[in-house]
This record gives C-alpha cells, sequence and structure tokens, in this order.
C-alpha cells in the first residue's frame, strides 16, 4: 500500500514501464541502450515505491510516535514534553495521531531549509498541528530539512481521528516534533532508541 498522494503518479509509472519493456521485447535497435534505459527507470520507481510506502499499523499503547526513525531529543521545555524523531531516506515517511484527536488548527511557520538534524533546524520552514486531545493540548510539527523541502497534510482543521490514523507526510526525511504536556504523561523513549509511527509507545499517563 502505498500514501494516497503518490498512488497515480505511481501507478502510472508502472503502466509506462510496462509498455516500455513491451516495446523493447519486441525491437531490436538499440536493445542494449533501450534495456539500460529502462532497467534505470525501473529501478528509479521502486526506489520511489519504497519511499512511499504506506504500511497499516496497529496503534500501541499510550502515546505512540508520530512517525518512523530514531528519537535525537526528549527534552522538558515550556511545560512540555518535546520528543524529537529524524526520519533518514529508508523509513516510512507517513506521520501519524499521537493519541485520539480532533485538529484545532494547521499552521505554517519558520524560514530556511538547514539539515535537520541540527539545533538551529527547529527554525527551519515548519507545519504546525494542534491537536485537542484527552490529555490536553498536543502539538505535531513537521519539519523540513536541507534536502526534504515539502510537507503534505492528510488532514484538515474540525476534523476527529484515532490513535494512529494517517496526519501527513514529509518528502525526503527530515523531522518530526511531538509537544505534549509534562503534568499528563512521562517519556518512556530516550535518545537513539528506534521508533513507528503509531506503533510505538513514547509516553504514558502519569499516575
Amino acid at each position: 500500500m502505498f500514501v494516497r498522494p503518490a498512488r497515480p503518479y505511481l501507478t502510472v509509472g508502472a503502466v509506462g514501464l510496462v509498455v516500455l519493456w513491451t516495446v523493447l521485447a519486441y525491437t531490436h535497435p538499440l536493445v542494449v541502450v533501450g534495456v539500460a534505459g529502462a532497467s534505470a527507470l525501473t529501478a528509479l520507481w521502486l526506489f520511489f515505491a519504497v519511499f512511499f510506502r504506506d504500511p497499516e499499523r496497529v496503534p500501541g499503547d499510550g502515546v505512540v510516535s508520530p512517525a518512523d526513525g530514531r528519537v535525537t531529543v526528549v527534552a522538558e521545555e515550556d511545560g512540555t514534553w518535546r520528543i524529537a524523531v529524524f526520519m533518514n531516506v529508508t523509513d516510512v515517511h507517513v506521520n501519524r495521531f499521537p493519541l485520539d484527536a480532533e485538529v484545532e488548527s494547521i499552521d505554517d511557520s519558520g524560514e530556511g531549509f538547514r539539515p535537520a538534524y541540527v539545533p538551529e533546524a527547529s527554525h527551519n520552514v515548519q507545519r504546525r498541528y494542534l491537536l485537542r486531545t484527552g490529555a490536553g493540548p498536543v502539538e505535531v510539527i513537521q519539519m523540513t530539512g536541507f534536502v526534504a523541502r515539502r510537507l503534505i497534510s492528510l488532514v484538515q482543521p474540525t476534523e476527529e481521528h484515532r490513535k494512529g490514523d494517517r496526519l501527513g507526510m514529509i518528502l525526503l526525511g527530515s523531522r518530526v516534533d511531538l509537544r505534549i504536556p509534562v503534568a499528563a504523561v512521562r517519556p518512556v523513549v530516550k535518545p537513539g532508541d528506534r521508533v513507528k509511527a503509531g506503533t510505538t509507545t513514547v509516553a504514558v499517563a502519569r499516575q
């Protein structure tokens, strides 16, 4: 299964490759060049097919990660826990809801496209989802990076979604930050941990 916005392009690409390979099968001139070109295009299609994959996920317990990747930051900031997840090009790039929530607002801000792993990346172009949840106000923030410059939203304000539902995606890597009230939860991950969107528990309710 592939992320919804990419399906038409991948389908057209697949049909084009089938036609190309069919033509080559019945064409003698420049066969070597044609096969090399078709092989390169096939490899490119396979790369994007892997990149845009969108597997089904069973939601985990507690607060789940909004992104696949590696945890880079777990820090208390301004009364919230900030949990940052860095995605590389091989990770699934679909972002998901960390809790049952209503989308209160979606706002774009920031400027520049610094590498997502440097501290200054917090000022990059970003998209902030303010969510109304049972744990209080929660934010999911999609960050652009040096290469990853396109943010995609799959939801709209006022929509209600379940934990693990698809929220959006970032093309070609970058970072997703989760902010959740300190008074409501405690983190159960640390920097260096690998997480999966929608399934890995990153925080649990305080007792």
